[in-house]
Order: structure tokens, then sequence, then C-alpha cells
């Protein structure tokens, strides 16, 4: 490569970042809990034990471990270590050789320009095979230059500009968030009534989902009574804009953000005498927000994502309990549940590709490492991976009614 093209190159690299800096990813997750005290930024993932004969193979992460967002960072770290420390046990065998995985944690406080320098530093150190990002102002920053660089990106976003890119070294964790348009707004109109309040947050994600869930609604008959957004990070009483949502006499309110403001957005709500449904971006977690409220009964009529431990397998079950009682925490979300099981998908990619080193042979055999999971490894049923890298998972919305989580199919 010529040096004018590697300055080209570098310039339109840096110039990303920039552009992707200003964007406020703050709450453009599929899944956050945020608290502003939380500081986990000392976390330490330990190394591998390595016998004679073993290689290692490095993962990166970066993500929030502290600021703002650092227990969701947290929850997606958790369900790497957590895998990663069941698969070292024995450690996995590629072509005669056992290899164990080490994870390369760093944070970047949700920040993509921090994102784009933390990997760009694991590049120059490290040699991670993928490296997991949980926003997606960060996999916008990283998919600039991650093909060249020869590492795959792990997006744990729901976002679905990310894959306009058409990379092809990125596997999309979540759910796209579009596909919760329709069985929501089925569910609503079906038991609450056409009239909609749209309350979502004030970031870019909170915008995208809005305009995903707006034309679907319409075109289903019904209407947009209210139209605003709450600045989670400003706001912490919800009285004045909730008195002006419901004095529009909506049937849903259209609420999301973070799990803990999400549940007082909620409460208000309730105090203020709304008997009608709530339409939960995926970003809240129901049970996360029943923590909040001590219980479901002030949850109910929403519709959300549905909690792990309702899907009541033998895996999901397991993989619960086990976490709960690791983490010391009173839930296992699935931004730890799914990245979880995405580590496995990624060895045994590796192992059905044989190799560690071959980035695009390895994604090429994602398919075949999701049909080679064990039971006891699919929490969640998997059915493979599209052309696009999106993971596709067959996963239900949670609803709440009389107090109790129940399903809502989603095709």
């Amino acid at each position: 490569m010529s040096k004018i093209n590697r300055f080209i190159l570098f310039g339109l690299f840096f110039l990303a970042l920039i552009l992707v800096g200003c964007v406020d990813v703050s709450n453009n997750e599929s899944t956050d809990k945020e608290s502003t005290d939380a500081k986990v930024s000392d976390v330490e993932v330990k190394s591998p034990e390595v016998n004679e004969g073993e290689k290692i193979v490095e993962i990166g992460y970066s993500g929030p471990l502290s600021g703002p967002g650092a227990q969701y960072g947290l929850n997606v770290l958790n369900g790497l270590e957590m895998a990663a420390n069941e698969i070292n046990e024995s450690g996995f065998e590629v072509n005669g050789t056992t290899y164990k995985l080490e994870i390369v944690a760093l944070d970047d406080k949700y920040m993509p320009n921090e994102t784009g320098v933390n990997v760009k530093r694991m590049i120059s150190e490290n040699d991670p095979v993928a490296v997991w990002i949980p926003h997606s102002g960060g996999v916008f920053a990283t998919q600039v230059y991650n093909e060249q660089d020869d590492f795959i990106i792990m997006a744990y976003t729901s976002e679905p500009r990310q894959y306009e890119q058409g990379n092809k070294l990125m596997i999309g964790i979540p759910p796209k968030y579009n596909i919760w348009s329709e069985p929501y707004s089925n569910y609503m109109i079906e038991n609450f009534g056409t009239k909609m309040a749209l309350l979502p947050t004030n970031s870019q994600y909170g915008k995208d989902w809005s305009e995903s869930i707006v034309p679907v609604w319409e075109e289903k008959g019904g209407e947009i009574v209210y139209d605003s957004e709450i600045d989670f990070a400003k706001e912490t009483d919800y009285f004045t804009i909730m008195t002006n949502a419901l004095a529009k006499d909506p049937d849903v309110l259209f609420i999301g953000g973070p799990s803990e403001p999400t549940a007082l957005v909620i409460k208000q709500a309730k105090e203020l005498g709304f008997e009608g449904g709530f339409m939960i971006m995926d970003q809240a977690k129901l049970e996360e927000m029943s923590g909040f409220l001590e219980g479901y009964e002030m949850l109910n009529g929403s519709i959300g994502s549905l909690p792990i431990e309702n899907l009541n397998t033998d895996a999901s079950t397991t993989f619960v309990e086990t976490y709960k009682e690791l983490y010391n925490e009173p839930y296992a979300t699935s931004e730890t549940a799914l990245n979880y099981q995405t580590l496995y998908v990624l060895v045994e990619a590796m192992k059905a590709a044989g190799t560690v080193d071959d980035r695009e042979a390895i994604m090429k055999a994602v398919n075949e490492g999701i049909q080679n999971l064990t039971e006891e490894e699919l929490v969640l049923p998997l059915k493979g991976i599209a052309e696009d890298g999106a993971l596709q998972w067959e996963y239900d919305a949670g609803i709440v009614e009389n107090g109790e989580v129940g399903t809502y199919p989603v095709n």
C-alpha cells in the first residue's frame, strides 16, 4: 500500500471516530441496566491455566465498565467470562492442538472514540480473533478497519443499521429491534386500543425505535396522540411530561430506556391513574423493572423482552441458577445469556473451520458451529446466522398479565 493510500485510510478512520463520537449512544442498545454510581472499571478477568502443549486464543472486549453504562457492560462481560471458564476447564481441540480462551477486557465508558482506541491497542499488543462490542457507536467506529485488521466484530446491539455496511467479519448477536414492531402492535391493539403516546428515551436508539414502530402502528389502524421523549440523563421526575401525555387519553404508552428509569416512568403513569398498556423497548428488562417496582403487579399490561428465566427449559434454568450463584446477582438477563451462548458459537465455529487464525474461514463455519452446540449450551434456541451476519434466535416476547409473566409469539 502506498504512503498516500495509507494516509487517506487513516484519515478516514479518525474522521469516522470523530463523527461517531458525536452520536448519543448512552441508551441505544438492546439492553442496559444503568446506574450513575456504578463503577466496575477495576474488573479483572482471570487468565487460564495453560498446560504444556496448550495454546491461547484471545477474545477482546471493549465496552462500558465505568460510568453510567457500567452494570450493562459488566453483564455482557460476565456472560463471556462464565462461558470462557467453562470452556477452559478442558479447553477445545483444533487440528490436534488444545486451546484455551483469554479475555482481554478494556473499558470504553460507552464512548465510540474510546472503543476505537481500545481495539487498535488490542490489535497492536494482542491478537484477538474476535472483539465483543456492546454498543452501536463502538461497532460503527470499528467497522471502518476491522476487515483490514482481520478481526471479527461481535456486535451486541439490536441496531439494524449496523448491517448496512455489508461487513464480512461481523456477527450481530441480539435480535434486531424492528422484529418487535408487529407483534407488539398486535398485542396492544387487541388488548388496549388504538391510541398511543410516544415517550421513548431521547437517544438515537429511541428515535430509531419510534421510526420503526409508528408506521406499523398506523398501518394497523392505530394513531399517535402524543409524541415526545425523555432525557433520562437529566430528568428524574416525569410528572409534567406524563400529565401532558395522559391528557391526550392514550390507550398505550410507548416507553423505554434503561430499566430503572423506565420502571419509574411506569410507576408515575400508574400513580396518575393510567390503566392502559405499556409497549416497552427492548433495552428495559421486565425482570429488572420488577425488582425496582417490588413485583410484577405494577407491570400489568406490559409487553417487552421475555425474561430468560421464563424460557423454562433445562438449559435456561441451569444457566439462570448457575449465573445468579456465581455472580451474586438477582437476575440473569438476556445480555448475559446471549453473550454466554455466542462465545460457545464462536468456539464451535473455530472447531468446525479447523483453524483459530483464519477469520474468514471461521465466519463461514458459524452455521456448522451452531449445529454442533450441545443441549446444555443452547440457553436460547438458535437457528443459524443470516447472510448479513445476524444470529437468528427463536425468541418470543414477554407479557405481564395478573402480576405474572407470559409469552407472546414472535414469528
